[in-house]
């Protein structure tokens, strides 16, 4: 009898644990290793740590619940510095994780444009999976790279978009275009002067700005001079608080709206006040409206900071790749880039598809104003 009690409870007791979590398988064949390429120092190591924080977060619940296909995900960080040469150079650690027979799934990254460009001629000879959370020029996906995704839209979709706002909700017929010498910069602006031309519109100027500038007074007479209606930039949060505090106080109050490189905390916080009212694209939406507070509860016991701008798209991102992982049932990178190429994959943001090319199907773009302080999302 009392051995029959003592059973009993023992039975009530597991099966409690198991109800409330306790029953969690422990990864057992070892560590696989997801590189996060991001600038983790310098101007920009804001936006890296943000998908930093992301990733992080996902691995942390992956590894809760027995890892990915038994293996135990590792992050480890490479800060790229904003730098194209130093991404290039950063590859080399990823090539010495191979060589010594680590098992790695794959690179997060990079933030921008340039040094994903940079890094993917390294990177499409690896046997790795590359997931970018927010490069978005336009040719990554027209190099026939077969191991290559994105979780945001491409610049060609941004500049539909922003162009389409400019002239259907901003009611813009001449819009003064400046953009920083970067080939995201470039490539955006050139995209979005066709795209208004197909609207009936048309850039009362096109103006060119250096990386990291901090002042721009003959850029703001320039300007002054168009005769436009409206100022879209293409460029990042380094420049922008800068450009649109020196255009409010020379007395020029048309509407600007600033493209994704702007969408950071930064871009309100170094604006001596100036960018309530002004506008800016994302590639993500705000985490408060697409994660409960459960989510952010957790992201801040991993990060002990709040999720920032682009913590969703490094989550997603991880998602994505976990995702392809399991779908494949193989940590085979040719095998799981074929799973993500052909499957519907299960990510915060909603169930997410991929074209051949490593583009999203029905990709997203969301605009904000910068009201009392703050990204107030708008369409």
């Amino acid at each position: 009898m009392q051995r029959s009690v003592f059973l009993t409870l023992f039975l009530v007791l597991t099966m409690m644990l198991a109800a409330c979590g306790g029953g969690a398988s422990e990864p057992t064949e070892g560590d696989a290793i997801v590189f996060v390429a991001v600038p983790l120092s310098g101007f920009q190591a804001n936006g890296g740590q943000t998908v930093l924080g992301g990733v992080r977060l996902a691995a942390a619940e992956i590894n809760r619940t027995g890892g990915l296909l038994g293996y135990r995900v590792v992050v480890r960080s490479l800060d790229d510095e904003s730098d194209s040469e130093v991404a290039v150079a950063q590859v080399s650690q990823i090539q010495t994780a191979l060589d010594q027979g680590e098992q790695v799934l794959g690179v997060i990254g990079h933030l921008n444009s340039g040094q994903t460009l940079a890094a993917m001629e390294l990177y499409k000879g690896m046997p790795i999976v590359i997931i970018t959370p927010t490069a978005s020029e336009q040719s990554l996906t027209e190099k026939g790279y077969t191991n290559f995704f994105r979780v945001n839209a491409n610049d060609g979709v941004q500049a539909a978009v922003n162009a389409e706002f400019l002239v259907s909700k901003l009611n813009a017929k001449r819009v003064a275009v400046v953009h920083n010498d970067t080939e995201y910069g470039q490539g955006l602006a050139a995209s979005l002067v066709k795209e208004l031309q197909q609207r009936g519109a048309e850039a009362a100027l096109t103006l060119q700005v250096t990386e990291g500038q901090g002042r721009y007074t003959a850029e703001v007479a320039q300007i002054q001079s168009a005769n436009a209606d409206a100022i879209f930039y293409a460029g990042y949060e380094i420049e922008t608080p800068y450009l649109r505090a020196d255009l409010v106080e020379a007395g020029v109050t048309l509407p600007m709206l600033a493209s994704d490189g702007a969408f950071l905390a930064a871009t309100i916080d170094e604006s001596n006040g100036t960018a309530e009212g002004m506008y800016v694209s994302a590639f993500a939406p705000s985490p408060q409206s697409v994660a409960d507070a459960s989510w952010i509860e957790a992201y801040q016991a991993v990060e002990y900071r709040n999720p920032d701008t682009y913590s969703v798209n490094g989550y997603v991102a991880m998602q994505v790749l976990a995702d392809g992982i399991r779908k494949a049932d193989t940590i085979n990178a040719p095998q799981i880039a074929d799973a993500i190429r052909n499957n519907a994959l299960d990510t915060l943001l909603k169930s997410l598809k991929f074209e051949s090319d490593g583009d999203l199907v029905d990709p997203q773009i969301w605009i904000y104003q910068v009201v009392d302080g703050e990204f107030q999302q708008v369409q």
